[in-house]
């Protein structure tokens, strides 16, 4: 990309290493004036600093701003309606926040007049599609520049050598920092790198930074009720909740009890294995309780369509497709599933694990305990009808068998 044709950029900033070595490098590089855009999204980390070292690195533009509301209420709950796991194990924590900070870019580059913006993803991983696929899909026209994919700083020993050459101050962190390569919001924390390059290798158990391990867990189990509006969790223990609040206290259960911790192995979009460690407390409890209010209130081959329909919507946020046309038609639907999803899953946390003990809806319950029963029926069901609708499922059977002798 020719520097010439970039006069303003809005960069995704963290105030970390790398993107505060990204700002001077577009400074440099591009000639160009930089605007940051730091967003708190519940990943449990004050996000104030970075205004400061913004500040102290020349910049005038400067947003630092709390999305954590609009995070969980709309993706990671529209998300949840279509009970959506990728690979069968990974919940999607760090996929679903992508589009958000893609959106806040664009909204951004457009109310300060820029004409590119920047990410910290580097050029190996899904990060840079999913907030580029994200950007181009909001703005057609807008330029990115993936610093990872230009320049030649490809340690992290080059990073900072370049940090202490432009006078960037570096902050180490007490014991030296974190040897993972480590994301959070407030869905879930990602550890990759380090060791777990290995997948032979198990992490250490005090890798684990929001969940105790289950062998240390209360020995007490915890019932809790969450109740359900229109496939939405609205509520715990009759408590009502905005989406963030919610979230944040089932992080807080899930993790002194010992749930969510996954290790995976999963299949990258740009082609290669990486192995990931994930802790999702708060979502693998809201995930059981959700299924446990659908098996009450969808009807089967809506609930069975569903299923079906998931893999493919997993892909497609994974991917970073979530501003695709497909997803969006699939959110249609899918929401539609949810005006019956309205009611109470009570649950036990236990050890690792979550159990649903109990589900209840007054309105919309399709569970009718009068044609269910094993005990007198008074005639609710009749079951000879059952012998009709046998031999005329198994007659496509019968005459296959009869051909084939």
């Amino acid at each position: 990309m020719s520097s010439s044709s970039i006069n303003k950029v809005v960069l995704a900033y963290s105030g970390g290493l790398d993107t505060s070595v990204i700002l001077k490098w577009l400074q440099d590089q591009y000639n160009c004036e930089v605007v940051t855009f730091t967003a708190d999204i519940g990943q449990g980390e004050e996000v104030e600093p970075a205004r400061t070292k913004a500040q102290s690195l020349g910049i005038k533009e400067i947003f630092v701003e709390d999305l954590t509301e609009e995070y969980v209420r709309d993706f990671v709950f529209p998300m949840f309606r279509a009970n959506t796991i990728y690979e069968g194990e990974y919940l999607l924590g760090t996929s679903i926040a992508r589009p958000l900070i893609a959106k806040r870019l664009i909204e951004i580059a457009a109310e300060t007049g820029a004409d590119a913006i920047s990410h910290g993803a580097t050029g190996k991983g899904n990060d840079q599609v999913r907030f580029e696929l994200g950007a181009y899909a909001l703005n057609p026209d807008i330029k990115i520049i993936a610093p990872w994919r230009e320049w030649d700083l490809s340690s992290r020993e080059k990073l900072i050598a370049y940090a202490k050459q432009h006078n960037i101050p570096i902050e180490s962190k007490k014991g030296g920092g974190s040897p993972y390569s480590m994301d959070a919001n407030l869905l879930h924390i990602s550890y990759e790198g380090g060791e777990l390059e290995d997948p032979w290798c198990a992490p250490n158990d005090d890798m684990w930074l929001w969940t105790v391990s289950p062998e240390q867990a209360p020995e007490q189990p915890l019932n809790i009720e969450i109740e359900f509006r229109n496939g939405d969790a609205v509520a715990i223990d009759g408590v009502a909740m905005t989406p963030g609040q919610l979230l944040k206290k089932l992080n807080q259960l899930g993790g002194e009890h010992g749930i969510g911790r996954a290790d995976i192995v999963e299949n990258r979009y740009v082609g290669m294995k990486s192995r990931g460690c994930y802790e999702t407390p708060g979502g693998s409890i809201l995930l059981k309780a959700h299924r446990g209010m659908e098996s009450l209130t969808l009807d089967r081959e809506m609930a069975h369509l569903k299923d079906e329909l998931m893999p493919r919507y997993a892909t497609l946020i994974y991917n970073g497709y979530w501003w695709s046309p497909e997803r969006q038609a699939l959110q249609c639907l899918i929401d539609d599933t949810q005006k019956r999803v309205n009611g109470t899953t009570r649950l036990k946390l236990y050890k690792g694990s979550v159990t649903v003990t109990g589900r209840k809806s007054e309105t919309d319950s399709l569970f009718d305990e009068s044609i269910a029963t094993f005990e007198d029926d008074d005639g609710a069901y009749n079951q000879k009808d059952a012998e009709g609708f046998i031999k005329l499922n198994a007659l496509r059977l019968r005459l296959q068998n009869k051909k084939s002798v």
